[in-house]
C-alpha cells in the first residue's frame, strides 16, 4: 500500500461475531469476522485488527478514524449491571420512576408486572426547591437540605447521581446549584449528569427516565471506551474514537463519556445509515431495511431520502414492535433514535410444534451457543438455519468463507424428528413451512415501521443485509406484495459499514410551548438560533468552521388537548413562520393518521435543531465492491414448496449478474452472506454492485 494511503475502520460488535471493516482513500476494502469475546470486547477488536493488519501490510498509523457500534449500553439495562445511581428531585416528587404513564403493553394480562426502576426507592432522594413552568422561582433551593442529602449519597456507596428538578427545562438554575455541591461534596468517580443538559424538555416522567439511564449506564460506557482506547494504543492505533449514536451520527469518545444515553441504540443505527447512503447513491429515495441476523430481525423506513426517527423509545422493553404504538414495556429515552421495529426471528430461531399440533418459530433462539443443531455444538433443537440447510439454501461447507463448517446430516434428523413427523407430512415441506413462518413473523417487522404509520409498503423496496437477511428477504416481499429488494455488497457486513457513512452529529431541543395562532414568527426564529448558536459553538471548539455543518430543523406539534406530537421538518426558508409549522402538521397527521382536523388549533411543544459534519481530517473515502469472477460454482437442489418441490439451482457469484437480468432459481453464495433468487424473481447488477431483485 502506498503511504499516503488512510483508512476508516468500523466495528459492529454482535453477540455472535465481531465485524471489521477497513476502507482506503484508494478505494480498498479489507474486512474480517471474528468471534466476539463477551468477557471483554476490546480482545476480539485488537485481535482482528492485527491480523487485518499483516494480511493487507497496513500499519497502525494508517488508521485515521476508528468508528464503532456497540450494545455495552443497552446490555447494561437489559442484564441489570449499570452502575449503583442516586435520584435527587424536587420535594414530592420520588415515586415518578414508579408512577411512570398508565400504559401496559398487555393490556388485558393481570399478571403483567411492570420494569423495576433503575434506581430503588431508598436511593432517590427529596430536596426542597420548586420553579413553575415558565422557570420563575416559587421555592429557592434548600442548600442545607441539598448538603444533608449528599452527605448520605456518599454513605451509600453509589458510583452515579442523577439530577433532576421539576421544570428544569424551563430554568435550570437549581439543578446546576445542586451539581455544583454534589462535585464538591462527593467523591470525584462519581458520575453526575442533569437533566437540562440532557432532554430539557417538558414531561418529568420521560426527562427523569432519560436522565436516570443516563446515569446508569455512565461509569459502564466511561470504563469500557477508556479501556477500548487502551487496547487500540497497545497496537498503535491513536486515531480519534467515534461513536455510533441512537440517531444515526456518530460522536466522540469524549462526549459519549459524558451522554451516554445517546449510543443505546448504537447497534441497529449503523445498518440503516448504510441503507441511506447506499440507497441514495443508487437512486432510490424510498426503501424500507430488513437487517437479520442470528437472533432478531429488525426494520426501518428511509422515506424520500431521510431515515424515520423517534423520540418515543423505550429500552428495556424486549421486543419492540412499534415505538409508538406499544408502550409501558421499558423504560422511557426520550432522545432521538433510529425508529427500528425489532422482532424475535433469526437463523437461530428455535421451530416447535406445540402439543397441540401449532408450528412456531422464535422468539427463543439458540444463540451462538448452544446454537442450531447444525453448528454440531450442542444444540438440540431445530432452527431456521437448520431448515435452510435442509431446503438446500445453505451450503455446509461455505459458511463464514468455509471457516464454519455445518454438521447438514444433524440438521436433516433433527427436522423430521422434532419438526415433520409430529406434523405427518415431509421432511422438505417441514423445513419449507419454517422458512416461511418465519418470513411471515418478519414482515411484522415491516408492517410497524410502514403499515402501523400509514405507509403502504408496496411503494417501497427491500433493502435487505445482515447474515440471513438476503436468504429471506424475497419470501417478506412477496408477503407483503412489495416487487424489488436491493442487497448490498459486504451484506453480512453491512452494520460495519454503514459506521463509515456517518458524519458526527449533535442534537439540540428545549420547550417552546405556544399555540401556533398566537406564536410570533421572531419568537420561534430566535429559539432556532439559540439552539443554533449552542451547537455551532461546540462544533467550534472542535476546529469545525460554520461552513462545514450542515443545520436540520425540526417541529413537534399536536392538536390541542392530544398526549403526543407529531414531528415535522422545518425548512430554512420557513424557520420563523408559524403558519408554515401549522400546515407542516396537518399534512404530516392526515398522513400517518389518515386525517386531519383543519379548524382544531395547533400546538407548538418542541423545537429541535440537528447539526453535523463530516470528520474532521478524513478524506472522502469510497469503496470498490468485490463482485468476483462472474462464475457458475456449482449446483444444488433447493426446495422451493409444493409448487416447485426440489428445483436444480445454479450457485454463483455476485459477477455473475454483471452481464444483465438472470431468471432465478439462483444462489449467490459470498464470504458474509447468501442471496437467494427463488422462482419467478430475476437479479441485476446495478452500477454501485447491489443486487436487485425483481419480481417476473
Amino acid at each position: 500500500m502506498k503511504e499516503k494511503d488512510g483508512y476508516r475502520v468500523g466495528i459492529d460488535i454482535g453477540g455472535t461475531f465481531t465485524d471489521i471493516v477497513l476502507t482506503g482513500s484508494d478505494g480498498s476494502v479489507v474486512t474480517s469476522k471474528v468471534a466476539s469475546t463477551p468477557d471483554d470486547y476490546g480482545r476480539a477488536i485488537v485481535d482482528g485488527l492485527s491480523v487485518l493488519f499483516k494480511e493487507a501490510s497496513i500499519r497502525a498509523e494508517q488508521v485515521e478514524l476508528v468508528v464503532h457500534g456497540t450494545t455495552v449500553a443497552t446490555n447494561a439495562i437489559l442484564e441489570g449491571k449499570g452502575a449503583k445511581t442516586a435520584l435527587i428531585t424536587t420535594q414530592g416528587f420520588r415515586d415518578v420512576l414508579e408512577l411512570r404513564r398508565i400504559r401496559i403493553p398487555e393490556l388485558y394480562n393481570l399478571f403483567y408486572e411492570r420494569p423495576q426502576p433503575l434506581v430503588p426507592r431508598r436511593l432517590r432522594f427529596e430536596v426542597p426547591e420548586r420553579m413553575d413552568a415558565k422557570g420563575r422561582v416559587l421555592v429557592s433551593l434548600d442548600e442545607d437540605s441539598t448538603l444533608r442529602v449528599l452527605q448520605k449519597i456518599a454513605k451509600s456507596d453509589v458510583e452515579s447521581v442523577a439530577i433532576c428538578t421539576l421544570h428544569a427545562y424551563a430554568n435550570p438554575k437549581h439543578e446546576k446549584r445542586i451539581a455544583t455541591l454534589a462535585k464538591k461534596v462527593l467523591p470525584r468517580s462519581i458520575f453526575v449528569t442533569c437533566s437540562s443538559e440532557i432532554l430539557p424538555e417538558i414531561r418529568e416522567y420521560e426527562r427523569t427516565s432519560t436522565t436516570v439511564i443516563n446515569a446508569y449506564i455512565g461509569p459502564v460506557v466511561r470504563r469500557y471506551l477508556k479501556n477500548l482506547i487502551e487496547r487500540l494504543g497497545s497496537i498503535g492505533v491513536f486515531a480519534p474514537l467515534h461513536v455510533m449514536q441512537s440517531n444515526g451520527g456518530i460522536m466522540s469518545a469524549k462526549d459519549v463519556m459524558h451522554k451516554p444515553a445517546y449510543i443505546v441504540e448504537s447497534g441497529p443505527a449503523a445498518g440503516v445509515i448504510g441503507a441511506a447512503a447506499a440507497s441514495a447513491l443508487a437512486g432510490i429515495r424510498n426503501t424500507i431495511t430488513i437487517d437479520m441476523g442470528g437472533t432478531t430481525a429488525k426494520a426501518a423506513m428511509i422515506e424520500d431520502g431521510h431515515v424515520a426517527k423517534t423520540s418515543e423509545y423505550e429500552v428495556g422493553a424486549g421486543i419492540n414492535i412499534s415505538s409508538k404504538l406499544v408502550k409501558g414495556g421499558g423504560h422511557a429515552l426520550k432522545l432521538p433514535v433510529i425508529d427500528v421495529s425489532e422482532i424475535g426471528a433469526g437463523g437461530g430461531s428455535i421451530a416447535r410444534v406445540d402439543v397441540g399440533g401449532l408450528l412456531s418459530v422464535g422468539p427463543m433462539s439458540a444463540g451462538a451457543v448452544p446454537g442450531p443443531v447444525c453448528y454440531g455444538t450442542g444444540g438440540t433443537e431445530p432452527t431456521l438455519t437448520d431448515a435452510m440447510v435442509v431446503l438446500g439454501y445453505i451450503n455446509p461447507d461455505y459458511l463464514v468463507g468455509g471457516k464454519l463448517k455445518l454438521h447438514s446430516s444433524h440438521a436433516f434428523k433433527a427436522v423430521e424428528e422434532m419438526i415433520a413427523d409430529p406434523l405427518g407430512c415431509t421432511l422438505e415441506q417441514a423445513a419449507h413451512g419454517v422458512f416461511v413462518l418465519a418470513a411471515t413473523t418478519m414482515t411484522r417487522a415491516v408492517k410497524a415501521v410502514s403499515t402501523f404509520r400509514g405507509r403502504d409498503p408496496r411503494d417501497f423496496g427491500l433493502f435487505a443485509f445482515g447474515g440471513n437477511g438476503a436468504l429471506m428477504a424475497a419470501e417478506i416481499a412477496r408477503s407483503l406484495d412489495m416487487n424489488s429488494v436491493v442487497v448490498p455488497p459486504y451484506a453480512g457486513l453491512f452494520s460495519a459499514f454503514g459506521l463509515l457513512f456517518s458524519n458526527v452529529e449533535r442534537e439540540a431541543s428545549r420547550t417552546l410551548f405556544f399555540r401556533t395562532s398566537e406564536l410570533k414568527g421572531s419568537v420561534l426564529a430566535g429559539g432556532f438560533f439559540r439552539l443554533e448558536s449552542e451547537l455551532l459553538t461546540s462544533f467550534a471548539a472542535e476546529g469545525y468552521a460554520a461552513t462545514e455543518v450542515t443545520i436540520r430543523r425540526q417541529a413537534e406539534l399536536r392538536y390541542a388537548g392530544q398526549a403526543y406530537e407529531l414531528t415535522v421538518q422545518v425548512p430554512p426558508c420557513d424557520a420563523g413562520s408559524p403558519l408554515a409549522l401549522a400546515e407542516a402538521f396537518t399534512k404530516e397527521h392526515e398522513l400517518t393518521y389518515g386525517h386531519s382536523a383543519t379548524d382544531e388549533p395547533i400546538d407548538l411543544v418542541n423545537i429541535r435543531v440537528n447539526a453535523s459534519a463530516t470528520p474532521r481530517g478524513v478524506r472522502a473515502i469510497t469503496f470498490s465492491p468485490h463482485v468476483g469472477r462472474g462464475e457458475v460454482v456449482g449446483q444444488r437442489r433447493a426446495y422451493f414448496g409444493s409448487e416447485f418441490g426440489r428445483v436444480d439451482t445454479r450457485v454463483v457469484e455476485r459477477g455473475f449478474l454483471s452481464g444483465g437480468s438472470v431468471p432465478g432459481p439462483l444462489i449467490i453464495e459470498e464470504y458474509d452472506t447468501t442471496v437467494l433468487v427463488p422462482p419467478g424473481w430475476s437479479a441485476r447488477l446495478d452500477a454501485g454492485g447491489n443486487i436487485v431483485m425483481e419480481t417476473q
